[in-house]
């Protein structure tokens, strides 16, 4: 080596972090694997002895001894694609995904835990996606299915996979999911239009073969029922800005008189909006106007949108807690987690 050139310097080792510890390596080796069978003081030198050296446990390493990643797979997953929201296109235009994205993010980097995402729109994608996991490639997934139809909940449930599913799954199968109350969410938005004097309601539905989208318009109708209005006209979207337009124009189409809606989400209360402007009619003044998910797509409406906010972020690190626990003991029992919607008051109603 030319005496010019500096000296490189070998990264530190077990031995070198045993040493400034003054235990054995192989007790290192076992605090770094989270083996539980070291005594906490012992631990806890370890730890010091660690940051003293500098010591970065090699994951590779890591991994043949815990059998474990260190990374999880986010899915999106849906039945296919259509011309009206290609996927995973729409995956990005909708502020959803992204909340989700973030709430998982926010709970598993402190962790040092980091998703892979993945997208599954086709058979063949979702025999890859299996596949990856199979192979041990991540320690487990959280799975956002936009379709009744998806089939796969039910593939991971079959493979013993540890997972968790964003949502109530359209069928009944044995996999862990988080929600929120959308029925309760539904009543919010009845008892709110009701209270502020609207008779002649309307509702801009999802798309009716989605659980949430059953459970908002159920929730909605029933406290309908509740305030004397048993009939309440509905038109169907598919959480689209461009399905609430098509929407709101079915609905002035067939009932002129409307002066409340409820649609059950922000996205097609945005797209609704933009139709009652080009109709002339004021909100809230002439149609009062709630939504669902308190997305940033509420917050671009004008006026700004009254909407059930669906806690999004935290439903997200919920969801990773329980994949954890589920990494952590394959033997824990499916788990629902259900969070409370709330109702957050802004212009539109």
């Amino acid at each position: 080596m030319s005496e010019g050139l500096p000296r490189v310097s070998a990264p530190p080792t077990l031995e070198d972090v045993a040493r400034a510890a003054g235990v054995s390596r192989a007790t290192v080796s076992r605090v770094i694997n989270g083996i539980r069978n070291v005594d906490l003081a012992i631990q806890e030198k370890v730890k010091q002895a660690i940051a003293l050296t500098g010591y970065v446990p090699n994951q590779a390493a890591r991994s043949l001894v815990t059998r474990r990643t260190g990374t999880i797979a986010l899915i999106v997953s849906g039945a296919g694609s259509s011309e009206e929201s290609p996927f995973p296109g729409h995956v990005f235009a909708d502020p959803f995904f992204g909340r989700v994205a973030g709430g998982v993010v926010g709970f598993l980097r402190p962790l040092g835990i980091y998703p892979i995402l993945m997208f599954a729109d086709t058979p063949e994608t979702r025999d890859q996606v299996i596949s990856y996991l199979r192979r041990g490639n991540v320690d487990g997934a959280i799975l956002v299915s936009i379709s009744a139809e998806d089939t796969l909940p039910k593939l991971l449930a079959d493979a013993s996979l540890p997972a968790v599913l964003f949502a109530r799954p359209a069928r009944p199968i044995p996999i862990s999911y988080v929600d929120v109350g959308h029925r309760a969410g539904g009543k919010l938005a009845a008892d709110h239009l009701v209270a502020r004097g609207c008779r002649r309601l309307a509702t801009i539905s999802g798309p009716l073969d989605v659980p949430a989208s059953q459970d908002r318009l159920a929730g909605f109708q029933e406290a309908m029922a509740v305030h004397g209005h048993p009939y309440i006209p509905c038109a169907e979207g598919n959480f689209t800005l461009h399905s609430g337009e098509v929407a709101m124009e079915r609905l002035l189409a067939d009932h002129p008189d409307i002066d409340g809606v409820f649609a059950a989400n922000d996205l097609m209360a945005q797209g609704a909006l933009l139709v009652l402007r080009q109709h002339g009619r004021s909100v809230p003044g002439d149609v009062a106007m709630v939504g669902f998910d308190d997305s940033s797509a509420a917050l671009a409406c004008r006026p700004p949108l009254t909407t059930v906010r669906h806690p999004v972020e935290d439903m997200a690190a919920e969801m990773g807690r329980l994949l954890l626990t589920h990494i952590e003991h394959p033997d824990h029992p499916v788990t629902s987690r259900i969070f409370e919607p709330t109702l957050v008051i802004r212009e539109s109603a």
